[in-house]
């Protein structure tokens, strides 16, 4: 997202050489992290903590964040919320996974892609193309990251939105009000139903846990 505060810290380095160690040794063309935990958790911080420890080994990585793949519109989301109600409507049926699921296939082919990009100041919604032909790994990150087909590597963050409230506030998210708790806690339902599928867990402590 154009804007995005990113708060890169020494667990977010330290979590991204451990992660790197093991994509070294399973890494084939065209290879997919998957990054899945709770708003405020480091999804983001750590994916690109990832890509630039991947660069120091010669490896092109490309962070796609799938935040940017809400079907509504920034400035019409909390109202339809609102409206559909928001433990009905949020989760994955909020994102566009026919296009997420098409610029994926576009990395693999190695062809151009062209996808959304939230600018968070004006909250419109930019398109950016990027060429997939000199680009060898892809890190996905997002709430959902790890439902994406053909992730090939996946990453849960354990931190839930109950630790990382002072996130919220300093990477300049929605309000605390009882809108934003109520989103949160749909979020966390929808994201912990999504554990199961990871094949490393970033802990508490932002260790690396292999499972």
């Amino acid at each position: 997202m154009l804007g995005d505060v990113l708060l890169i810290s020494e667990k977010h380095i330290v979590a991204a050489h451990e992660i790197v160690k093991l994509v070294l040794e399973q890494k084939k063309p065209k290879f997919i992290i998957g990054i899945s935990g709770e708003s405020g958790s480091g999804k983001s911080e750590l994916a690109h903590s990832v890509a630039k420890e991947l660069k120091k080994h010669g490896i092109v990585a490309k962070p796609l964040h799938i935040d940017n793949y809400y079907r509504i519109l920034p400035l019409e989301r909390t109202q339809w919320r609102w409206d559909h109600g928001i433990e009905n409507v949020v989760g994955f049926g909020e994102y566009d996974w026919e296009t997420i699921n098409r610029n994926v296939d576009e990395f693999k082919r190695g062809a151009m892609s062209t996808g959304p990009c939230v600018d968070l100041v004006t909250e419109q919604v930019d398109q950016l193309t990027t060429d997939y032909s000199g680009v060898d790994m892809l890190i996905i990150d997002g709430l959902y990251s790890i439902q994406t087909p053909g992730v090939d590597l996946a990453v849960f963050i354990e931190l839930t939105y109950h630790e990382t409230k002072k996130a919220q506030v300093v990477r300049g998210k929605e309000p605390q009000n009882e809108y934003r708790a109520r989103v949160l806690e749909q979020e966390h339902k929808v994201v912990q139903s999504l554990k199961p599928k990871a094949h490393l867990l970033i802990n508490m402590d932002y260790q690396v846990v292999k499972l």
